[in-house]
């Protein structure tokens, strides 16, 4: 993928991720060191049981960095798969005897509208994953 493009993914997925971090998971990871610390106030309870006890408050934040992963895996490999594509069709378009600058051409534009329509889906993955985000633990 043409550095530019590839660049402009980068900044939009890290600007979502930084904003699902600081909006849903810095939340997350809050609640889930009070109660780990407030497991941890019980002098009544075994050790097993203080154990027990963090890992609950451990489950929500676990399965949200789980589910933020997922999300960001699965529009990788879409984007991967569509870059692929563009590969294909020009090592089809060399065989076929285009001339490489054309081909190049015909690379980069393609490889540019795989990374729009990319683009295009981020705010949608966002909000799904922001709605997910807040019904964990609830």
């Amino acid at each position: 993928m043409a550095e530019v493009q590839q660049l402009r993914v980068q900044e939009a997925v890290d600007a979502m991720v930084k904003s699902v971090e600081r909006e849903n998971i810095r939340k997350m990871q809050g609640l889930m060191f009070r109660c780990s610390a407030n497991c941890c106030e019980d002098n009544q309870a075994s050790m097993q049981q203080v154990h027990q006890c963090i890992e609950r408050c451990h489950a929500p934040l676990a399965q949200a960095q789980a589910l933020v992963t997922s999300e960001l895996e699965r529009f990788q490999d879409r984007l991967a798969r569509c870059t692929m594509h563009c590969n294909d069709k020009a090592k089809d378009s060399i065989d076929a005897g285009n001339k490489e600058l054309q081909v190049k051409r015909q690379l980069d534009s393609c490889v540019a509208k795989c990374v729009d329509d990319h683009m295009h889906l981020i705010p949608t993955m966002t909000k799904k994953m922001k709605e997910s985000l807040s019904s964990i633990g609830k």
